[in-house]
């Protein structure tokens, strides 16, 4: 091991694992589609690369590995015998993916849902309950059934949410 390289312990390897499982699960999501499958693939390299004992140079180096051996192990799922069987993934889709400009705005895209995610768990429960469930396109109508409560507290809800969001994402404008 060379000076300045980090091994992991058990511990901080758990750490590591902990911020950035989400993240990579979502990742390996944009390309598989199946939910299961991206944990499976991101929970594989994981292992790996702790029985590899392998050593990083920094956290930026760590961080990048992890996408990239995601991604490399997706890219290699898609190519696949049993996935070509199964779902008849077109190659220009594939090469796509590959492209820099994709990986791109998908560590982005990715990075900015973590955000969003972590501010909408600073918000009141119900507060949260209601704006995820708009988020996945239900009415303030459906809300209140599904939760229970007057759609004039739906909206009391999402009102007072959208003012906290703005507050703690406000950083995420574009000027």
């Amino acid at each position: 091991m060379r000076e300045g390289e980090t091994k992991f312990t058990l511990k901080n390897y758990k750490k590591l694992f902990e911020s950035l499982y989400p993240q990579l699960c979502v990742f390996a999501y944009k390309y598989l589609s199946d939910l299961e499958l991206s944990k499976d693939i991101v929970q594989e390299v994981f292992l790996k690369v702790w029985e590899d004992k392998m050593t990083f140079q920094n956290e930026n180096h760590t961080t990048g590995f992890f996408y990239k051996a995601v991604k490399n192990k997706c890219l290699n799922y898609l190519k696949s015998k049993s996935y070509k069987v199964t779902e008849r993934y077109e190659s220009a889709n594939l090469k796509a993916h590959k492209t820099e400009e994709f990986n791109i705005s998908e560590a982005v895209a990715i990075e900015t849902t973590v955000v969003i995610e972590n501010a909408i768990k600073k918000l009141p429960e119900k507060a949260a309950k209601v704006i995820r469930l708009s988020i996945e396109d239900y009415s303030n109508n459906e809300i209140a059934e599904e939760l229970s409560i007057s759609v004039n507290t739906v909206k009391d809800h999402k009102k007072s949410a959208y003012r906290k969001l703005r507050n703690l994402l406000g950083f995420l404008t574009i000027k």
